[in-house]
This record gives structure tokens, C-alpha cells and sequence, in this order.
């Protein structure tokens, strides 16, 4: 049987619309076992996502194997960004296209209004998450409270919005400027009034962790005086990620059929592209990798990734001078 090297690395995939984040996990496990990677549970290395994203949701789902499974934490707290499309004129239980219709309207909003409302949702906001989401409420998820009929009250969270446009950068700033003014500004419903109106409309979303976009969708649709639900939710970056680096189910698949995994698998350092990398000599790492502080660093302060020429050897904080391990990595294979 031929001997594969540890799986320590980074599958991204383009998770498709109807498949959960366990489950995804679930697949990437059942082709490392068909491709012969994983035969036993022993061979099995640890595997994990680096942030839920909804089963009605597409796009970008780190999948981490082995060490990278340490630096999973730090992908539920890096910022993603979203492509989604609000739907106006209906409010579903769920905030989008799988739930049952709670409110109508037949107001429209015009494209200069969605404009000019877009920078009241742009910096801290709060927000009030769905009722049907993940968070547990005395114990529960709020998800399962609500499938059982009950009322659900979350609490309001402050999260950031860094920056929230028109997908596609479609911008009306003649337009957009009316609407931003309180002086003179027109009825957005006076049908006298020449304007655009929208049945839905396409945003693009920088977001911090902890967002929820269906709220996001919903507050913007109530604040234009209607209301609304996603019908399309696309990440299109999770924390350093982007979509262009995913994969498709079908290329996942074909792991399971003999495929290379090498072809397929990030390194592990590719989780920490946005931290400083620091390069240590044969002895720094050997203490690093005891856990014993290394001192007289001329560096400045602040997190970096540490590693012996090419070996990723341990996240790092460096204060004063001193580096201290906050993340160690245990590769045997360059085990001192």
C-alpha cells in the first residue's frame, strides 16, 4: 500500500447551495478514506472548518486537515465577505427563500434610495440575529426552538460592517446625493417622481465575524420602508480565502477516485498569509518547540508566524522583545 505523507493543509471548498458545513466535513473524510489516504481511523487526520456557513449559503468553506485544524479558531474570527441578493416585498420566518412568508408589502424601493441607505449600515451596527440561526438560547439552538413553535428573543449584537456596495460597483452618485440630503429630498414613493425602482437588488458585503447577512438583508429593507428576504448568499472570502482558490464538490469527489490530494491541498502557512512570518535559526525553533521563551528579539511587537526555513514551527507573540508560543505546530516530520 503506498505510504502517504501527513495531511497538514487547507482544502478550500466552493461549498454548494443544500450541503451543511458538518457535512462538508463529513465528504472531505469519506474521500481521504476512498482515496486511500486515510484507511483506518488511525491514519484519519483531525479535520475541521474554519466557519459555518448556511446550508442554503454557496461559496467559500476552509476545511482544515491535521495541524491546520489549530488555526480553524482564527478563521471564525477573521472578517468574510458575502455576494447576496435581497428579494423586496416579502419577509420570511427564516430571513430567506426556505422559510414561510411572515409579512408582505408592495412598496418598492427606488436604486437611489438602496444607494444612499447603504452608508447608515456601514461601520458598528447592531443587529438582531434570526431566530432560526445557531446561537444557543438556555441551552438550545434558537434554530430548534423556533421549528418547535416557540418565540425566540435574541439579544442585540454590535458587530462592523467595513464596507457594503452594490455587487458589480453599479453607483449612481447624482442620484445617490438626493437621497443623502434631508433638504428637498423627494417621496421615494411619489410615482410622479422618475426613478428606478427595484425588485431586488445585489450587494456585496465586508463584514466582521458574528454577522448575520439575512439580518443585515432585513434591516436594509425595513429601513427603505418595506420588506424583504435573501434568495442568494454566495462568501466569496473567509479570513485570507478567496473564491478563486476553492474547489468544487466534483473536484473533491475525485480525491475519493485516486486524484492527487497534493494537487488540491493548501499548506498550512496558508491560513496565516496576513500575519508577519518570522525565521528562526535551529536553535530558537528547538526552544520554541519546548515551549521555553526565546528573548533578545529586535523585532517589533505584535503576532507572527514562526518557521525553520521552510517548516511552519508555531504562531507566535512577541512582546518586549520576548516571543512566547500561542499556537505550537507538531509536525513530526521535521521533529527535532
Amino acid at each position: 500500500m503506498t505510504k502517504h505523507p501527513a495531511l497538514n493543509g487547507w482544502l478550500i471548498l466552493d461549498k454548494p447551495r443544500g450541503l451543511g458545513s458538518t457535512q462538508a466535513v463529513a465528504a472531505v473524510k469519506r474521500n481521504l478514506r476512498e482515496g486511500g489516504y486515510a484507511p483506518t481511523k488511525k491514519d484519519m487526520p483531525k479535520v475541521g472548518h474554519g466557519g459555518t456557513l448556511d446550508p442554503e449559503a454557496e461559496g467559500v468553506l476552509p476545511i482544515a486537515l491535521g495541524e491546520a485544524t489549530k488555526l480553524a479558531g482564527r478563521m471564525l474570527d477573521a472578517s468574510k465577505i458575502y455576494d447576496f441578493t435581497v428579494q423586496f416585498g416579502e419577509e420570511t420566518d427564516t430571513l430567506d427563500a426556505a422559510g414561510e412568508v411572515v409579512e408582505r408589502s408592495g412598496r418598492r424601493p427606488p436604486m437611489a434610495a438602496i444607494a444612499a441607505v447603504l452608508a447608515t449600515f456601514t461601520g458598528e451596527i447592531e443587529q438582531v440575529p434570526p431566530a432560526y440561526s445557531a446561537l444557543k438560547v438556555d441551552g438550545r439552538r434558537a434554530y430548534d426552538r423556533a421549528r418547535a413553535g416557540e418565540e425566540i428573543e435574541l439579544k442585540t449584537r454590535r458587530v462592523t460592517i467595513h464596507s457594503l456596495s452594490f455587487a458589480g460597483e453599479r453607483e449612481d452618485p447624482g442620484l445617490t446625493s438626493t437621497f443623502q440630503t434631508t433638504a428637498g429630498r423627494p417621496d421615494p414613493y411619489d410615482a410622479s417622481i422618475p426613478l428606478e425602482l427595484a425588485d431586488a437588488v445585489t450587494l456585496t458585503a465586508h463584514v466582521s465575524k458574528g454577522t448575520y447577512i439575512r439580518s443585515l438583508a432585513r434591516d436594509i429593507a425595513r429601513a427603505l420602508g418595506t420588506v424583504g428576504h435573501v434568495t442568494y448568499l454566495r462568501r466569496t472570502k473567509a479570513g485570507p480565502f478567496r473564491q478563486e482558490q476553492a474547489i468544487s464538490l466534483d473536484n473533491l469527489n475525485e480525491i475519493g477516485k485516486g486524484a492527487p490530494l497534493q494537487d488540491l491541498l493548501l499548506p498550512l502557512e496558508a491560513g496565516l498569509d496576513d500575519i508577519p512570518a518570522l525565521t528562526l535559526d535551529p536553535e530558537s525553533a528547538q526552544a520554541v518547540r519546548q515551549g521555553r521563551v526565546v528573548s533578545g528579539l529586535p523585532h517589533t511587537d505584535g503576532l507572527y508566524f514562526a518557521k525553520l526555513e521552510n517548516i511552519p514551527v508555531a504562531l507566535v507573540e512577541l512582546n518586549g522583545g520576548a516571543m512566547k508560543v500561542v499556537r505550537g505546530f507538531n509536525l513530526s516530520d521535521v521533529a527535532e
